[in-house]
């Protein structure tokens, strides 16, 4: 299995990175930001697993003391496939266990079935980061400007350290040097979510509603006020009830 993934579920919450040594549990709804959108940034393991399979209950462990022993190089999830089939069918799950290692979207290795703790620490100590891949993940990890210039001096094309710079740049008012900068990398939930705040400004979810009721007559004929009234809903995100129901009349009135 290889290729770039694409989101099963339309969850874009954020997420905090995993502490060391701890698991996240991750679901249909939070797949896209704690394995794909996180993978751009470090290597995650996808543990598919579920209650009833003893094989799993015997790696689990293994595969939480292995990780937990990168100091935070290396994160794991866990899967239930009985309650997250999007997920499964992603993988096109046979038979568990079933562990996957995803970066930058991709699947990198994987194996199928109850492994020894050699054979996991070999899989995992093959995903640990270089030299130079670690250095710029404590430049990235440091988050001012300076640290994230540094770190694409070193990896240009390093997606974690772009939308990261990008945000800083938002925050600063430099709009179209982040705008130029995202334009860098392929375009992801995080990229449209700061290239909306790029566009729209600190302020825009102060009045979201009554913008976006504002626009909507104008969407139709104006491609600017399309493009605000688009960004306005990836400002809102998914989980806001107001997004479905904002899609559904740009559609409407679109088409």
């Amino acid at each position: 299995m290889s290729g770039e993934m694409t989101a099963t579920a339309a969850g874009d919450s954020p997420t905090e990175p995993v502490a060391a040594g701890s698991v996240r549990d991750v679901t249909d709804a939070t797949f896209e930001i704690a394995v794909l959108e996180r993978s751009r940034t470090l290597p995650v393991v996808v543990d598919l697993w579920a209650p009833w399979c003893g094989p799993c209950r015997q790696l689990g462990p293994i595969l939480e003391r292995v990780i937990g022993a990168t100091g935070g190089r290396v994160e794991l999830v866990k899967v239930n496939v009985d309650e997250n089939p999007e997920v499964s069918a992603a993988f096109k799950v046979q038979s568990i266990p079933a562990v996957y290692a995803l970066a930058n979207a991709q699947v990198v290795k994987y194996f199928i079935g109850a492994q020894g703790e050699p054979a996991v620490q070999g899989f995992v100590d093959s995903l640990l980061p270089t030299e130079e891949q670690s250095e710029v993940a404590t430049l990235v990890a440091a988050g001012d400007e300076a640290s994230l210039r540094r770190a694409l001096e070193i990896e240009p094309g390093h997606e974690g350290a772009v939308v990261a710079l990008a945000e800083v740049l938002v925050g600063s008012g430099d709009t179209e040097d982040a705008l130029a900068l995202l334009d860098r990398i392929p375009e992801t939930a995080e990229t449209r979510r700061v290239a909306a705040l790029a566009r729209t400004g600190d302020d825009a979810l102060a009045d979201a509603a009554s913008r976006l009721d504002a626009l909507l007559d104008q969407v139709k004929e104006d491609p600017d006020a399309r493009q605000q009234f688009v960004d306005l809903l990836e400002l809102l995100g998914p989980e806001d009830p107001r997004t479905a129901a904002y899609r559904k009349a740009l559609t409407t009135r679109l088409f």
